[in-house]
């Protein structure tokens, strides 16, 4: 299948907002929010989407939508670590007391009827697009190694680590079971 991608912002926000709500507010209602930051953990459904909204508008919100034809079907989040300072196994992320990169890969969704066709692939490379775009740096993503092993795609929000390296991220050290710290310079 063929994919083409965009950035979120003023322009695809209603793309970006009906794929959510055709998904049941991703999660039960994250809006893609969650790495955002703690003001979002109490937050009702309706309350993120224009926490979201408002970020989107004054530009403190990154993702790479992916189309399918003119039908955005899935996107990759990304961000600053002040824009995202949130994450996944955070402690054992921040056990080494590691430098911040410049950009840090959080979350992807692909909609119902569009997984396991490619879609986050191709938003992962449309993300590491806008990111050499936007200055480049040190970017960072947290996936799942899922080698050998059968995986939920529930689990694979922050992807598997297979497509990183497939795109020339490096792992750079284990921060759980199945989860790494993985590294590009652009």
């Amino acid at each position: 299948m063929e994919y083409k991608t965009k950035p979120l912002d003023v322009s695809t926000w209603d793309d970006f907002a009906r794929l959510v709500e055709d998904n049941n507010g991703v999660w039960g209602g994250c809006w893609c929010t969650w790495y955002h930051g703690k003001e979002h953990a109490g937050a009702s459904v309706e309350e993120k989407r224009v926490l979201k909204e408002a970020r989107v508008r004054a530009g403190e919100a990154h993702a790479a939508l992916v189309y399918h034809n003119d039908t955005c079907v899935g996107w990759c989040q990304f961000g600053s670590p002040e824009e995202l300072p949130r994450i996944h196994n955070a402690r054992a992320y921040q056990k080494e007391n590691p430098a911040l990169p410049d950009w840090r890969i959080t979350c992807f969704f692909s909609g119902k009827g569009h997984r396991g066709g490619g879609v986050a692939s191709a938003a992962l490379a449309g993300a590491v697009a806008q990111i050499k775009a936007l200055g480049g740096g040190r970017v960072e993503g947290y996936p799942e190694d899922i080698e050998g092993r059968k995986a939920t795609p529930a689990f694979l929000f922050n992807g598997a680590l297979h497509m990183f390296e497939r795109l020339g991220f490096e792992r750079t050290r284990k921060i759980g079971k199945h989860k790494w710290v993985v590294t590009l310079e652009l």
